[in-house]
């Protein structure tokens, strides 16, 4: 626990939990097997990044009081905005990686989220530092509050733990082949720190943990300009410009729809398993049929364009559910097609808008009092 996190403990008169008081250890795993927790009251940090809207949307429509908290240095102006002024949402700009973030989203949360990181290559590669931060420094900090207020701590973990993988699908005792040192490296080894750090939380008997190893998720609310495969052909095809394929365009990827990859993360949150597990599509689906599908369902004319490989791109990626199905009951239900065509009308009605930075307006309530 921060300096920061005991004096506002402190100060507000909590009592400083103790989860071993309810855990009971497991000596096979080395851990501690915690009560379930219903959610009810939430911090997602990295709540106006991609996924993180789509996480707090569904929690707000199922009752639950979420904070979100984002620096907004990556996120999509109308992630917040279609979140702003909804019953129990409240929103603080700041830094998860800075501990005087519990001055401003307080310690009375059930359950703690951490989905704060830059997540796309063109993000990552622009912002490296900031990347390996938010999955050591970040993840720090997310655990500390999750600590303090006896809180079950989830985070998204990602399929990039596994590299160019040599074993297909991939499970979770799957090691990976990653490069620690090539251009991908920074998200890749943050997220390894990042499950690392929350393990050894969990193993002390400190916090209550869920990494979930997400892989490939799309759907609305993807900026244009992230660089990540599916909204640039989206934006390609409804341009009638060329698809950009890299490579042969046979690599295959796992693509899951954000309202799956949602559906697993509370699954995840609900149960008392402390993974990591494997959320995302189990049909690899390659690049090039990827780019003719939404193509196809643009109705676009747009050719095929072959551009030099990319360096240290996985050949194939393809999780490996059965767990996610035998622990969490989870399992994609959104097929390619009508996910694919979602995404395409959400692109068609002009979301892919310059980015810009969020209005004063949207954040007002940014330096309002922790509960």
């Amino acid at each position: 626990m921060t300096k920061e996190v005991r004096d506002v403990v402190a100060m507000t008169g909590a009592a400083t939990p103790n989860p071993r008081a309810e855990t009971t250890f497991h000596p096979r795993t080395g851990g501690y097997q915690f009560p379930v927790r219903a959610l009810s009251r939430v911090l997602v940090a990295g709540g106006a990044g991609f996924l993180g809207a789509h996480l707090c949307e569904r929690l707000l429509g199922e009752g639950v009081e979420v904070v979100s908290v984002d620096d907004l240095s990556t996120s999509l102006p109308g992630a917040i905005d279609r979140l702003a002024g909804r019953p129990g949402f409240r929103f603080v700009r700041h830094d998860i990686c800075d501990p005087t973030v519990v001055d401003k989203v307080g310690t009375a949360f059930d359950t703690v989220f951490h989905l704060a990181s830059p997540a796309s290559p063109v993000d990552y590669q622009r912002r490296p530092i900031e990347t390996l931060r938010a999955g050591s420094a970040g993840t720090a900090t997310a655990l500390d509050i999750a600590e303090s207020a006896g809180a079950r701590f989830v985070m998204t973990s990602t399929s990039e733990v596994y590299g160019d993988p040599e074993i297909h699908p991939q499970v979770e005792t799957y090691w990976g082949n990653v490069n620690p040192v090539g251009p991908r490296s920074v998200y890749d080894e943050a997220k390894r720190y990042a499950e690392a750090l929350a393990f050894a939380y969990h193993r002390l008997g400190r916090v209550d943990i869920g990494v979930a190893r997400v892989f490939n998720t799309y759907g609305p609310g993807m900026r244009a300009d992230d660089g990540r495969m599916v909204p640039t052909f989206c934006r390609q095809a409804l341009r009638g410009e060329p698809l950009t394929v890299a490579g042969t365009g046979l690599q295959t990827r796992s693509l899951c729809f954000a309202d799956d990859t949602v559906a697993g993360l509370l699954a995840l949150a609900r149960s008392d398993f402390s993974g990591p597990v494997n959320i995302g599509n189990p049909t690899e689906l390659t690049v090039l049929a990827a780019a003719e599908m939404i193509r196809d369902l643009a109705g676009s004319a747009s050719i095929i364009e072959f551009t030099p490989p990319a360096e240290d791109d996985p050949q194939r990626r393809c999780p490996d559910i059965s767990l996610a199905r035998e622990r969490l009951g989870w399992e994609p239900r959104v097929d390619y097609r009508d996910g694919l065509r979602t995404t395409l009308a959400w692109f068609r009605e002009g979301a892919d808008e310059p980015y810009q930075d969020l209005v004063s307006g949207l954040v007002s309530n940014t330096d309002q009092p922790a509960p």
